[in-house]
């Protein structure tokens, strides 16, 4: 009588579903990884690589924006240290990383 109960109690044979339930179970984790994947991780590198590409192909007289917001024309470049002229006879020594773009204006040092 108590065996009975016991193997009502028990798992079910077979064993097989149960491989199955795990991976449905990690499925809504998996999706989520890859949604990731998509939204954030991907274009974060695409832009990273992009900037690493507008660091590479600075060249002396390029208008350029710096992280802090100076705008100015290229002098000097050396491997981590580009000199900007911001104003007549002003330059400025600034890390390569902190230039945020070429600017497209050729008219940067002049006010409105």
């Amino acid at each position: 009588m108590l065996t009975d109960l016991a193997y009502a109690m028990g798992t079910p044979g077979g064993g097989g579903g149960q491989g199955g339930s795990q991976f449905l179970s990690f499925l809504p984790i998996i999706l989520i990884f890859v949604i990731f994947y998509f939204l954030l991780i991907r274009p974060q590198q695409k832009r990273a690589k992009e900037h690493r590409n507008l660091l590479a192909n600075l060249k002396v007289g390029d208008q350029v924006l710096t992280s802090g917001g100076i705008y100015g024309k290229i002098t000097g470049l050396r491997d981590d240290i580009v000199t900007i002229e911001i104003s007549d006879k002003v330059r400025v020594k600034v890390n390569r990383g902190h230039i945020a773009g070429v600017s497209k204006s050729a008219e940067v040092g002049k006010t409105e």
